[in-house]
């Protein structure tokens, strides 16, 4: 007996120790909790980053494999498209998405007193009403039950009319949440339409972007599609980031109030292992998808190759050696996909039971906590308390975890947000480069050599005059070849010129520097403001509008009055081309119409020379603009257009119109000029006698054969 006292005593002096040690541990603990709940806190922060990065990696690899697979399958395409989707820009999330993004933030919201900030902050504003609401209502769902378990009706009822009361705010916060985001998004389009309007149909940029670069292919799709699903896209991406990072926040704060954030880092702890020995156990499903799609291209590329020699292995007779060949590979893609399928389902048991199972389990442990422990701060008594804080907790708890999903699956929204900022700023950027003179096309023929790179990367001088003149000035065509290398030419006022020359001379080129929408690439130009030149093509443009507007064009009516003119002077311009009677069709000047299809190609020719009699410019550049009028027509425009005192610039093949110019510029295609007076009556005549020529010439080839035949025949 003694001994066994003996044996009893220190034992029992260990247990009392120990339960002393955990005692004083405790009381430690307690007086330091504020402080070990702060780091428990950032802990989770940083637990919840990391969480968060591990995922977007994920569904980047998962997206990447995706990629691959698509690229495999299509593996049959031409090496021009491969070329060319290799060539093309990737859209990844670093630094430039988030300089563009801040760009164009800048623009859809411009400043502090903005009507959009003002849409942001009332917008968080609800975001942090939902959310409140969202707490209050688990904490009613907890009062309920708990009134429930205890029996209490008239707490029940409280209970549910509390419910509906709740219900009121909680519609219109939803419905407020709604209406912000739309308004966001459309006002987000709203601002960015407008700065690229401004900007795209400034400085002729709009010309420029087509026709000067090739970076940009479809401008009208960036203005009206892209934009408005960038503006969506942005609005979207903020309410659905904000509102689960709020609920994370609020609901793990909430959390940690009722269950101890000891608790909830335990559960995060256990949570963040189990998902990285989840993780390591996972088989390389990446690697085998990529395997399954090499192997579903060898299998597509066997039936291609089937195909395309059929005729040879039909005269081989070889269609059982193929036949043989198509079913090892197709057994061979088969075994493989029976392999993942079979892998798949041992991981798809382990994530089933992890993700269901154990980490409900280790929810419901942590809901309990404060059934089964005293936390500081907290009294529970009773039944109906203990089940009125599990639920609340739990409903808090789903909340939160339903939260940090939204947030790991939110990379998607955040690709395609950067997708559309990406060709937005794309365009943005092309535009800035377009304003400030650089240009990005790709050349062809002889603009590759060395002598036309160095002409193209030059700029010349242009000086605004009253006079029009040219000195040594390079005329390059869209594809970048030299098709004159030094014109040198003036033009006086009153001192009218035709321009004449085979097609792809350098006409156009010409009248594209004169109007401001092509660079000048060396010497010197001297002419008016673009104002002081019209121009009017062999097919006039008509606008969308009334036949008033027509006429008028680029002016509106208010510019019209302001000017003084009336329409009785538009009548009486009309009058000039003969054309009056189209005023007395139904609405008279305010009639609209499609007028491209309403009026002959001779109408809307006379409609634009009336046009020009409106707008009475200094210079006129006339482009076969009477090629489907009368002489008697043609003779009517050009005296008054002379009688305005318009000087006037004609590209004519017609003989005709010679006589109404006294100076020519003569083109002849192999980058020679002549520029000099115009006598019309002795060309006219040497134009004759050459014709008169060219006839009997062919006479004598006649006549040659003809002697060939009859000496053949003797």
């Amino acid at each position: 007996m003694a001994a066994q006292s003996k044996l009893l005593l220190p034992t029992a002096l260990s247990e009392k120790t120990l339960s002393q040690f955990i005692s004083n541990l405790t009381t430690l603990y307690l007086v330091h909790r504020r402080k070990i709940s702060g780091t428990v806190y950032i802990t989770l922060v940083f637990a919840l980053i990391n969480r968060v990065r591990s995922a977007i990696s994920e569904q980047k690899a998962a997206a990447a494999s995706a990629a691959t697979l698509r690229a495999q399958r299509s593996g049959s395409t031409s090496s021009s498209s491969s070329s060319s989707a290799s060539a093309r820009k990737r859209v990844e999330l670093n630094s430039e998405f988030f300089r563009n993004l801040w760009r164009l933030l800048k623009i859809v919201i411009p400043g502090w007193k903005s009507k959009e900030l003002r849409l942001v902050i009332s917008h968080s504003f609800f975001l942090v009403i939902r959310t409140l609401i969202s707490l209050y209502v688990a904490e009613l769902d907890g009062k309920l039950v708990s009134s429930l378990v205890r029996g209490k009706g008239k707490e029940f009822l409280r209970g549910v009319v509390w419910w509906m009361i709740v219900a009121v705010p909680a519609t219109f916060t939803n419905s407020m949440l709604s209406y912000h985001q739309c308004k966001l998004a459309l006002q987000y389009r709203s601002r960015l339409t407008t700065y690229l309007h401004q900007r795209y149909l400034s400085n002729m940029t709009f010309y420029s972007l087509s026709a000067l670069d090739d970076r940009i292919k479809n401008a009208d799709q960036l203005i009206t599609v892209d934009v408005s699903r960038f503006s969506n896209s942005l609005a979207e991406l903020y309410s659905n980031l904000a509102k689960p990072i709020l609920d994370i926040i609020i609901y793990n704060y909430s959390l940690s109030r009722s269950v101890g954030g000891e608790g909830l880092f335990a559960m995060s702890l256990l949570v963040q292992l189990s998902a990285n020995v989840m993780r390591a156990l996972t088989p390389p499903f990446g690697k085998y998808v990529a395997e399954e799609a090499r192997l579903e291209g060898e299998f597509r590329f066997q039936h291609s190759r089937l195909i395309d020699y059929s005729e040879e292995i039909a005269l081989y007779n070889g269609h059982e050696a193929e036949k043989d060949t198509l079913d090892k590979g197709y057994f061979t893609l088969i075994r493989h996909v029976n392999r993942i399928l079979r892998r798949r389902l041992y991981h798809g048991v382990m994530e089933d039971f992890v993700i269901k199972y154990f980490w409900g389990a280790l929810g419901l442990m942590l809901c309990s906590v404060p059934v089964f422990f005293q936390i500081p701060g907290q009294t529970l008594h009773g039944m109906g308390d203990r089940t009125e804080s599990f639920v609340t907790n739990r409903r808090m708890l789903l909340s939160s975890s339903d939260a940090v999903g939204r947030v790991m699956f939110s990379y998607k929204e955040i690709t395609e947000l950067a997708g559309y900022t990406s060709r937005v700023a794309t365009l943005l950027t092309v535009i800035d480069d377009i304003q400030a003179g650089h240009f990005e096309k790709k050349l062809i023929s002889s603009a590759e050599s060395s002598s036309n790179t160095a002409v193209l990367q030059d700029r010349g001088v242009v000086i605004e005059s009253p006079d029009i003149e040219f000195t040594s000035v390079p005329i390059v065509s869209p594809n970048g070849d030299i098709l004159v290398s030094a014109l040198s030419f003036s033009v006086r006022p009153g001192a009218h010129l035709l321009i004449v020359g085979p097609n792809g001379c350098g006409k156009s080129s010409l009248f594209r520097i004169l109007g401001g929408l092509w660079p000048v690439y060396g010497g010197t130009v001297r002419k008016p403001p673009s104002t002081s030149i019209f121009y009017i093509p062999q097919r006039p443009y008509l606008s969308r509008g009334t036949l008033r507007q027509q006429v008028i064009y680029p002016d509106s009516l208010r510019q019209m009055r302001a000017k003084g003119i009336t329409d009785s002077d538009l009548l009486k311009w009309l009058n000039a081309v003969e054309i009056a009677h189209i005023v007395d069709r139904p609405g008279g000047w305010d009639a609209e119409d499609e007028w491209t299809s309403t009026l002959s190609m001779g109408l809307q020719q006379r409609v634009a020379m009336a046009r020009l009699f409106y707008h009475s410019p200094k210079y006129a550049i006339l482009d076969e603009c009477t090629s489907s009028v009368t002489l008697e027509i043609e003779k009517a425009m050009y005296d008054t257009a002379k009688g305005l005192g318009v000087t006037l610039m004609t590209v004519s093949h017609r003989r005709s119109l010679w006589r109404y110019h006294g100076w020519i510029l003569q083109f002849d295609g192999k980058g020679g000029y002549f520029f000099g007076p115009l006598d019309a009556e002795r060309r006219l005549r040497l134009e004759d006698e050459k014709e008169e020529l060219e006839l009997q010439l062919r006479g004598v080839e006649e006549m040659e054969r003809r002697v060939e035949e009859l000496e053949g025949a003797r």
